[in-house]
């Protein structure tokens, strides 16, 4: 399956029917052109809050859907301390990982590491695995973007370090036991709660 986020909203690509989530519209993919009037319709009307397009061949239908859009890639963090705790930032208003977009030659790996080290102020964090990847869209002077973010469990055993890399456009860090992350949820994206949810509580 592939999940899409529009801001708080979402578009599910799934092979059947997922009837495990109440969603606003269903679609079973017939063209091209059905599919990015749906996809339009859904960017403009705020009312519609998810869609399941599926269809057998997902992969197929992938493909098509990405084509609707430019293809950005981005990377970042997910930073576990040896206290048990995990690190959150603030920007814009809304708590999130540190991620960016990957420079031209760069491995996702070294920009996930980059960007930590830019957005929080710290060394010595090192990748443990990687997470599933999470994708959103955004549009910027006419055009929609699907920027994808390849995400990376981290271990880090220094300072926890509290203070905000203002010209980074960080206004908080914050350390969270896995019991503290419920408070934020109010906070955070739901692409961002639905990374952690698997990644952390299904682990």
């Amino acid at each position: 399956m592939y999940k899409v986020h529009f801001e708080n909203r979402f578009i599910l690509i799934s092979p059947e029917p997922d009837r495990v989530q109440k969603y606003s519209l269903f679609l079973k993919f017939h063209d091209t052109k059905e599919l990015y009037k749906t996809i339009s319709d859904f960017q403009s009307d705020q009312t519609i809050s998810s869609i399941n397009v599926y269809g057998p061949d997902i992969k197929h239908i992938w493909k098509i859907f990405r084509i609707y859009f430019t293809e950005v890639d981005a990377a970042g963090g997910l930073v576990r301390h040896s206290s048990g705790k995990y690190l959150f930032i603030e920007k814009r208003g809304k708590l999130d990982l540190p991620k960016g977009h990957i420079e031209t030659g760069e491995e996702p790996e070294t920009c996930a590491l980059r960007e930590v080290s830019e957005e929080c102020g710290i060394t010595g964090h090192s990748i443990i695995k990687p997470l599933l990847p999470s994708y959103h869209t955004y549009s910027w002077e006419g055009i929609s973007y699907l920027k994808k973010t390849s995400w990376f469990l981290m271990r880090y055993d220094g300072t926890m370090v509290i203070e905000p890399q203002i010209k980074e456009g960080i206004t908080r860090i914050e350390w969270l036991y896995p019991d503290e992350i419920s408070k934020i949820k109010g906070q955070a994206w739901l692409s961002l709660m639905d990374m952690i949810n698997i990644s952390i509580f299904k682990t």
